[in-house]
């Protein structure tokens, strides 16, 4: 059998993790990276992939060395975009090394995966999965630039989905709150943390992880999980100053779940 290969960024741990398992079921040997190199190397002997790589995704040439690493294992076929950042608080609370880090790490990043992956899928073409987020189609106060980032990668998916050459599909997986490391850490007091809170219950990584390898091999370039949230988020960016009453409903609800 042809050996086939994909690339996961962030995938020491949480969604990542969960996807690189699933890539490894599917029988591609998978090349996990993260910036924790020892993370990444730990991952990747525990569920079987093919290599663990220490990267840190703000440099663009990290991402060549990747997909030559992922070359080495096989065509590569799927690459999965998920290293990210969540700092929370207003704009103007975040500090300055807090920005560029999103900015950087959120925008960038996926900036230079997108180009890495492109240049790196053959002729049989393949798959490139942004992890995005819910809050990327909506406002959300209290995570400001988070969303802005998020809101960058839906748009920057949608437009290459449409310049990728033939046989190569993009895709964006924009999540609810996930039960992470990333949202465990927001402010506990935090407008933020109640609104990832008040949809109920938080996503499992298992259900993320399984959404996004769920897009490989589709035409579907941006997909919401789950699927009503999206359709809210979606009414409050038409109509952003008329958003707050339900916001606040919603803050409420992530409050009296969070006690």
């Amino acid at each position: 059998m042809e050996n086939t290969s994909c690339v996961v960024t962030g995938a020491a741990r949480g969604i990542g993790r969960g996807i690189a398992e699933l890539m490894v079921a599917r029988g591609h040997r998978v090349v996990v990276t993260d910036v924790d190199g020892e993370g990444a190397a730990r991952t990747a002997r525990e569920i079987g992939a093919a290599e663990g790589v220490a990267q840190d995704v703000r440099d663009p040439a990290s991402h060549a060395e990747v997909a030559r690493v992922a070359a080495g294992h096989g065509d590569v076929v799927a690459w999965f975009s998920n290293a990210g950042v969540g700092d929370d608080g207003t704009l103007v609370d975040l500090t300055e090394e807090q920005v560029r880090r999103l900015v950087e790490v959120n925008l960038l990043g996926a900036v230079w995966s997108t180009r890495a992956a492109l240049a790196a899928f053959g002729p049989r073409g393949g798959d490139l999965v942004l992890t995005a987020s819910l809050s990327g189609l909506g406002p959300v106060p209290g995570l400001s630039l988070y969303a802005a980032t998020k809101a960058a990668v839906v748009s920057l998916a949608s437009s290459v989905s449409l310049e990728a050459p033939r046989g190569v599909r993009v895709h964006a997986l924009c999540p609810d709150g996930v039960d992470t490391t990333l949202v465990a850490e927001m402010r506990p007091d935090g407008l933020a943390k109640r609104l990832v809170s008040s949809g109920g219950h938080l996503l499992s990584v298992e259900e993320t992880a399984q959404a996004a390898v769920d897009l490989v091999g589709s035409r579907r370039v941006v997909r919401t999980l789950p699927g009503w949230r999206g359709a809210a988020m979606r009414v409050g960016q038409l109509a952003p100053s008329l958003s707050g009453p339900a916001l606040a409903v919603f803050a409420a609800q992530g409050r009296r779940r969070l006690r």
